[in-house]
């Protein structure tokens, strides 16, 4: 089992301890994974809604980096560890403070070079985000 194996286990089961910043955002855990995909439900606390009653672009941003990681996590060679490069969030519907779905999934990689994409669906389906990345594959864990 590789370092980012054994983390998405302890993330999924509750387990393990989130870093500082992941609590502070409150951008939550990971409700289930596989190889090359994850999915979670990520459910707005009140003190993030803004005046409209709209979900805040940057908070959907931090959701993707994360989610895309977690998906990334779930291909990296233990003897590797990445960062993120390049992420790309585009906005299709007004999302509003209600749960949302996210689920991201490794679309290609190489020993170089992971690209990642996730959708973020709220009620009856609809599709209010989708986000791409890729991540960088380094050496060393």
């Amino acid at each position: 089992m590789t370092w980012a194996i054994e983390r998405l286990e302890a993330i999924r089961s509750g387990e393990g301890d989130l870093p500082p910043i992941v609590e502070q955002l409150r951008l939550g855990r990971l409700d289930a994974w596989g190889e090359g995909w994850v999915r979670k439900t990520w459910s707005p606390h009140p003190s993030l809604a803004t005046a409209d009653g709209s979900l805040f672009g940057g908070y959907i941003a931090a959701l993707a980096d994360q989610a895309l990681a977690f998906a990334t996590m779930t291909i990296i060679p233990g003897d590797r560890h990445y960062r993120t490069t390049q992420l790309q969030v585009s906005f299709l519907r007004i999302g509003r403070s209600a749960p949302v779905e996210i689920h991201a999934q490794v679309i290609a990689a190489t020993r170089q070079m992971i690209t990642v994409r996730a959708t973020f669906v709220q009620a009856e389906d609809r599709l209010i985000a989708e986000a791409s990345a890729q991540q960088i594959v380094l050496a060393g864990p």
